[in-house]
């Protein structure tokens, strides 16, 4: 960083604290950003700025929103009786891109993981008990990823739900559709053949 201007150095080391920037990567944004119109990068620092100071979570399902509530759960249309549990608000996005899941989501901004201090207090569980208390929940899909951190997570909300009566399922993991088995691991091949079903 000795070889740069130290706003240039400063730039490219606040670049390269966001996930999947490498040094690299961060000095090319840092220089295109220097090379930018500054009318344009006025625009830029000013859409990072309000876009930290005016998003927060929704106050029922804990996706981020502008709003006190988001415009799913105020969506009268989706099925109020279903949530699909998810790790962090871009999985949402996900979903709504397959156009099939009408139901309401619950963001848990995290899993489990004792490796690095995080337990079912640092994420979303409690609101998540919380919100089956009006008795319109009659199913939970736990959608978390099949990580062993996911899939502990899924196990633990599990464990608190069924004694609550609520049916829990979990989404199906395998074999993505155009996939050739050869390149699968055992782990995703054991999943799929787990998951099969009756055709």
């Amino acid at each position: 960083m000795e070889y740069y201007a130290l706003p240039i150095a400063k730039l490219i080391e606040q670049l390269s604290k966001l996930p999947g920037i490498g040094k690299k990567t961060a000095q090319r944004l840092a220089f295109y950003i220097l090379e930018m119109d500054p009318l344009e990068v006025e625009k830029l620092a000013l859409s990072i700025k309000e876009a930290k100071e005016k998003i927060h979570y929704c106050k029922i399902c804990c996706n981020l929103t502008e709003s006190d509530i988001c415009h799913i759960c105020s969506d009268d249309k989706r099925d109020k009786s279903i949530i699909c549990v998810v790790e962090g608000a871009k999985d949402i996005v996900a979903m709504e891109k397959t156009k099939e899941y009408k139901g309401l989501y619950h963001v848990l901004h995290g899993v489990i993981s004792p490796m690095d201090n995080i337990g079912p207090n640092e994420i979303k569980v409690k609101e998540l008990l919380n919100r089956r208390q009006n008795g319109q929940v009659k199913e939970v899909i736990l959608a978390t990823n099949p990580t062993v951190e996911g899939e502990a997570t899924a196990l633990y909300i599990s464990k608190l739900l069924k004694p609550l009566g609520v049916k829990t399922t979990r989404i199906a993991h395998g074999i993505p559709v155009g996939g050739d088995l050869e390149y699968f691991d055992e782990v995703t091949l054991s999943k799929a053949m787990e998951n099969r079903r009756e055709i």
